[in-house]
């Protein structure tokens, strides 16, 4: 078989010398801005995005539900799945390289002259029986089988970065709903309290009417005050329990009650949250990861479809052992081997291959586009989380002077009265605006956390601590089985 050896050696030699059609991937030429709109001071390479989220987060309790729900969220369970099936996909892909054996076998009775070469005279019928083995090897003379496999490893990491961004999803969603709930925590104490502060109106305008010095009408207006905020009580009791709903969904658990640690008025939020580079965004974003490793497949594909315009050579064999009689198949005495070369290519096919051609250039494109569009959507994100942190900073500064101011009124406007320099109408609106003053006070301490969130989810930040190996994660953390 010396004749073998040298044909294998000159198909190595000559594969190796093959070259793939289709472009080579170049990434996009985009030129980031050299700092994030918005951004207070000079651009530095430290990111708030490298952070760990234990450590951005700063709340035992949270974190304890991140790390729940990126043990047994069902999304991204689902992910991990979705993983696994690409790289199948991928080991599908590369089979391509290696020679196919198969057998087959059979036994039957033949008519035919000739059939499974074995001789059959004629008029007459014979038993036949045969044992085969057969290779089929195409040879990536073209790089076919080469693109084939970068489109599918492409689409293996754009799986692997979709999960990551699942994971960024996740623990941003989880933060968000957390703080939404404490904020719905702080309405409904805020509400409790003004109850009560209505109530002790009333029990004031219901003792002096008992004396004679004051009106009906005081009484009424208090007692709606009063009955106008209770109302809100059960209205934010039910929206509490369908967030803390939405949050157990997110921790892959039945609807239930939440664990909370820190009230919303303890939470800090960072006095500065660099963002970094702009150009890191190319690097650190799941989204903008899975984004280019869909254009690389798309790149590749291109090569494909241009290798279907030229012929596919390969080579095939068979091997085994055919006769009217069994034990002449085992026995060596009915041996057959064939091996061939082949070379099969289109003539006309009625413009389908130069449509597909045509067809993975636009798809190129289209992900081209939506790589640009990634990018640029990314960099708006970071602007407005950075924007809402400054101007929420300062609408919080102000509202708590008017939070302040209000409460002074109440307090002047109840003394007055009782002193009898104030009519009840001057206590019952000082109230009322305190009421929504406070409420809005909440709400801009919910939304500066948020935008904490907001900012570290633009940035890429978080994935990474969970889906890469860390130095010190906290006690609680290396329970948590990692995802490869």
């Amino acid at each position: 078989m010396k004749w073998l050896r040298v044909l294998m050696c000159c198909l190595s030699i000559f594969l190796s010398s093959c070259f793939s059609l289709g472009p080579d991937y170049q990434r996009p030429a985009i030129v980031p801005p050299q700092t994030y709109r918005s951004q207070i001071g000079a651009a530095e390479a430290i990111s708030f995005a490298d952070l760990p989220w234990w450590q951005v987060f700063r709340d035992d309790a949270l974190s304890e539900l991140i790390a729940e729900a990126l043990h047994n969220n069902y999304d991204l369970r689902v992910a991990a799945s979705r993983v696994e099936q690409a790289r199948a996909l991928a080991g599908i892909a590369r089979a391509e390289f290696f020679p196919q054996l198969g057998y087959e076998g059979g036994v039957g009775r033949s008519h035919a002259a000739g059939q499974f070469f074995v001789p059959v005279p004629s008029g007459q019928s014979e038993n036949v029986f045969k044992g085969l083995f057969n290779l089929a090897w195409e040879f990536d003379v073209w790089g076919r089988i080469r693109r084939s496999n970068e489109v599918a490893l492409a689409q293996l990491l754009a799986s692997e970065e979709f999960r990551r961004g699942v994971i960024l999803s996740l623990i941003s969603d989880v933060a968000q709903a957390y703080f939404e709930l404490q904020e719905l925590d702080l309405e409904l104490a805020i509400a409790r309290g003004t109850t009560e502060s209505f109530q002790k109106t009333l029990d004031l305008f219901t003792k002096r009417f008992q004396l004679g010095v004051a009106s009906k009408l005081e009484i009424a207006r208090a007692e709606a005050s009063l009955a106008s905020t209770a109302a809100t009580i059960p209205i934010l009791e039910r929206a509490i329990v369908a967030k803390e709903n939405q949050i157990s969904i997110l921790l892959g658990r039945n609807p239930g009650s939440i664990a909370r640690g820190a009230s919303l008025t303890d939470h800090t939020v960072p006095p500065q949250t660099p963002p970094g580079l702009p150009s890191q965004l190319l690097e650190r974003r799941p989204d903008i990861r899975q984004a280019e490793q869909t254009l690389i497949a798309a790149n590749a594909q291109i090569g494909v479809v241009e290798a279907n315009f030229l012929p596919r050579i390969g080579l095939s064999g068979l091997y085994g052992g055919v006769g009217t009689e069994i034990e002449n198949v085992v026995n060596g005495k009915g041996n057959v081997w064939a091996i061939t070369g082949q070379i099969t290519g289109p003539l006309f096919q009625g413009g389908r291959i130069y449509e597909n051609y045509r067809g993975a250039w636009a798809q190129w494109e289209e992900v081209k586009l939506q790589y640009e569009q990634a990018v640029i959507t990314a960099l708006r994100e970071v602007s407005n989380a950075l924007i809402g942190q400054q101007k929420l900073a300062a609408a919080r500064k102000e509202q708590e002077r008017a939070v302040a101011a209000f409460q002074e009124s109440v307090r002047l406007s109840t003394l007055r009265y009782t002193g009898g320099l104030a009519g009840y109408f001057e206590v019952i609106d000082a109230q009322q605006q305190l009421f929504p003053a406070e409420n809005a006070l909440a709400q801009i301490r919910r939304d500066q956390l948020l935008a904490v969130v907001q900012l570290y989810r633009a940035l890429g930040g978080g994935w990474s601590g969970y889906a890469e190996p860390i130095a010190t994660p906290p006690p609680w953390y290396t329970t948590i089985p990692p995802i490869p």
